[in-house]
């Protein structure tokens, strides 16, 4: 359940039986043809189709994240890392104060993957609070379900491409870019990132079959809620 659809009394009420809670993070990059916003799409709707049936509040996907190297590309917008980092603290602050002690944080972005040396330092002065850190998009299940379906897969291509994140107008490619050089990439600033990257994709189709999409995001939806239903430790 969405904290959005939820209001102060019903989040009180929830806690007399439930500690669990999920903080989505995204952000607002480049993704070729894709929507700005498909990171924080993809992560906020995984975390609410994972939580749904277990009824665990999922809090607003943090929309805003670390991506410096698309700022060439109109529309991007990236935080600072301390800014970042200060916002995902003081998140999980507010939660803890409010006796959720079962926080999983449902990762859609790679930039933002600072954030899971700083869970692992905050539970460290928050005694009986649990965090687990879930690169939805990178977690086995679903690579592996990526490799079956089509090896040739990264940023801004087919296995990003879902109705949700489609934008009306914007005609896909129909062939397979060959995966980029990631080690020169990260020797790239900004301007050099877009002339390298032109539309924006790392490597593979653009698009694939809706049946390919839903096939993969069954499973990304699966494992995303068995990390909620696993136990937790402590």
């Amino acid at each position: 359940m969405r904290i959005a659809d939820m209001n102060w009394m019903q989040v009180e009420e929830r806690l007399k039986t439930e500690d669990r809670a999920v903080l989505p993070l995204g952000c607002t990059e480049q993704h070729a043809y894709l929507s700005l916003a498909t990171d924080s799409l993809l992560a906020e709707r995984v975390a609410v189709e994972a939580a749904e049936p277990l009824g665990v509040p999922v809090f607003p996907v943090m929309s805003y994240g670390i991506t410096p190297t698309f700022m060439a590309y109109p529309g991007t917008v990236s935080l600072r890392i301390e800014t970042f980092l200060a916002v995902v603290r003081d998140v999980l602050d507010s939660l803890a104060a409010h006796g959720f002690r079962r926080i999983l944080v449902v990762n859609g972005h790679g930039g933002n993957s600072p954030a899971r040396s700083q869970v692992l330092e905050w539970m460290g002065t928050h005694q009986g609070v649990r965090v687990r850190f879930h690169d939805w998009w990178n977690a086995p299940l679903v690579l592996a379900k990526v490799r079956e379906i089509d090896p040739v897969a990264s940023h801004a291509s087919w296995m990003e491409n879902f109705p949700w994140t489609r934008i009306a107008g914007a005609a896909m490619p129909d062939h397979q870019k060959p995966l980029i050089d990631f080690a020169r990439l990260h020797t790239m600033g900004p301007r050099e990132t877009r002339e390298y990257l032109v539309e924006g994709n790392f490597g593979g189709r653009f698009a694939r079959s809706d049946s390919d999409l839903e096939q993969l995001w069954a499973v990304a939806v699966a494992e995303t809620r068995a990390l909620l239903t696993n136990e937790w430790g402590g």
